[in-house]
């Protein structure tokens, strides 16, 4: 009898306190350390009614104690209407409606991600629809099984929550975080009359018999137009030379070129001396921008491990070092969009003729050589470079906004801690892929783009999160803030108002720091 009563007790009390509230599909996720709210110590809310005095005991603790997860009556309903009941359901007793749910997800799985990350839009789900996805139950087997009747009790929390939605701002489409295309891609509005002028002079600059660099690279400054993006930062890298004429010619060279050094070295790649620099780098590429499915395609794979190995061998100074596998992508992007305008992002290069997907992987490999000749030290032994930029941008954000430094300062946060990465990637692991091709058009375009402006963009970017920041109150919070700032619907015009930014610092700070000009 004492054992019913306590069955029945924890049936009736769902909300018990120190019970944990079982948690289904994404409804309650882990709560992020970084989302806790801190109350002044008289307006803390209060989570129940009894009179909370120091526990001296655990057990006392948690009899004193609600759980975390405590749902309400409201949210209950609306946690059962949005019940998945394929997921719980025993076998043998699936209806037909639950049978076509789970053939729905299954056809819905591969862009789950993709609509989680959306902005909200205008227009919510039908509630007729809502209603028929969820699955009737009957009796059977002994077992109850929730009627379609129920669904209808849910049709006001429903709708509820359907007009919350509607009554969000409406954000402009931009591409999220997997998305490669700028917004200058197909799709997107028609070319305005600047855009087509700026193009329309591009186009001049590139077809006269010796291309003017300087007047290239300051009409690059402010973003390169998809369409000439190729074969200017062919130009801007140092690849190819200013005369027109010259250039096939030298495409062909260096393509060659660079396939002796596949026949000459890729086979030692199994090696005792180049085995671990082998294992490294294979390794490394499949964790190369995860979230597109262009870079895991087994063909791009192999590009990638071959540029890499050829680069590593022929640098014994540096050799490879984790991070320079991200500065192939944006190269590679920008020349397979030659060939590719639309859906880059699930394009199958291997449907490329091999000869094109060779001219890439070339052009590819010289082009990131010639990146890396500029920021060598970056990754020679201890990574002086790295550690010396690091330094400097400590300096020099000390002199922007000592607020920020003594605050990182009083929760004793370094800056290598966060900024490391920053310098080793060129802030390609905070920015979308997207927002980072255009980052380089002005990266090529500048004078020691890749070095010594990156410093002010670095400042630049810290600034921007300034009131984040200085409203973090902890070491764990403000290191996870910067390891993960929100910039998944960066596009263009947030580059461009930081890339602004950074230039308004160069020219206020160009003195600064003195040791990072030497």
């Amino acid at each position: 009898m004492a054992t019913d009563n306590r069955i029945n007790f924890w049936r009736r009390n769902a909300k018990v306190p120190g019970s944990v509230q079982p948690v289904y599909g994404a409804q309650h996720p882990p709560l992020d350390p970084r989302l806790r709210r801190t109350y002044p110590k008289d307006t803390k809310p209060k989570f129940n009614n009894i009179k909370t005095k120091k526990a001296s005991s655990f057990h006392e603790f948690a009899r004193s104690t609600n759980d975390a997860w405590d749902i309400d009556d409201e949210e209950d309903e609306e946690f059962l209407g949005t019940f998945n009941p394929a997921v719980s359901i025993p076998p043998g007793l699936h209806t037909t409606s639950s049978i076509q749910n789970q053939q729905h997800q299954a056809g819905d799985t591969e862009s789950a991600v993709s609509h989680r990350l959306a902005p909200p839009t205008t227009e919510g789900p039908n509630l007729q629809d809502v209603q028929e996805e969820d699955t009737e139950y009957e009796q059977a087997n002994g077992k109850v099984v929730k009627s379609s009747s129920d669904a209808h009790l849910n049709t006001s929390s429903v709708r509820s929550t359907l007009q919350k939605q509607q009554s969000l701002p409406v954000r402009p489409i931009i591409p999220l975080v997997a998305r490669i295309s700028d917004q200058n891609a197909s799709g997107a509005p028609p070319m305005t009359v600047r855009e087509k002028s700026r193009l329309d002079k591009f186009r001049q600059l590139l077809a006269s018999p010796n291309t003017d660099l300087e007047d290239l690279r300051k009409h690059s400054w402010s973003g390169i137009p998809r369409e000439v993006r190729p074969i200017t930062w062919r130009l801007l890298s140092g690849y190819l030379p200013a005369n027109k004429e010259r250039r096939e010619l030298v495409l062909k060279r260096k393509r060659e070129e660079y396939f002796r050094f596949i026949e000459q070295y890729y086979h030692s790649r199994t090696d005792e001396h180049y085995k671990d620099t082998y294992r490294q780098i294979h390794i490394d590429i499949p964790r190369t921008n995860p979230l597109i499915p262009l870079f895991q395609q087994p063909a791009v794979q192999e590009i990638f491990e071959r540029i890499l190995f050829i680069w590593a061998i022929r640098h014994p100074a540096s050799g490879y070092v984790q991070g320079i596998n991200d500065l192939v992508t944006p190269f590679f992007v920008v020349f397979l969009s030659e060939f590719v305008t639309e859906d880059m992002e699930n394009f199958d290069v291997a449907a490329l003729p091999l000869e094109t997907q060779r001219n890439i992987e070339a052009d590819s490999f010289w082009c990131m050589s010639k990146l890396l000749d500029g920021i060598q030290d970056n990754y020679t032994f201890a990574q002086p470079g790295i550690q010396n930029k690091v330094k400097a941008l400590e300096e020099l954000v000390s002199r922007i906004d000592e607020d920020i430094h003594n605050h990182f300062k009083r929760y004793e946060v370094e800056y290598l801690q966060f900024a490391f990465r920053w310098m080793n990637n060129l802030l390609m692991r905070e920015l979308p892929l997207r927002c980072t091709i255009r980052l380089w058009d002005t990266y090529q375009a500048e004078a020691e783009g890749f070095s010594r402006f990156h410093l002010y963009v670095c400042a630049a970017f810290l600034i921007k999160w300034r009131k984040e920041i200085l409203s973090m109150v902890d070491f764990q919070g403000l290191l996870m803030l910067l390891q993960n700032l929100p910039t998944i619907h960066w596009g263009n015009e947030e580059v461009g108002l930081l890339l602004a930014e950074a230039y308004r610092l160069k020219y206020m700070f160009a003195d600064a720091p003195s040791h990072y000009k030497r």
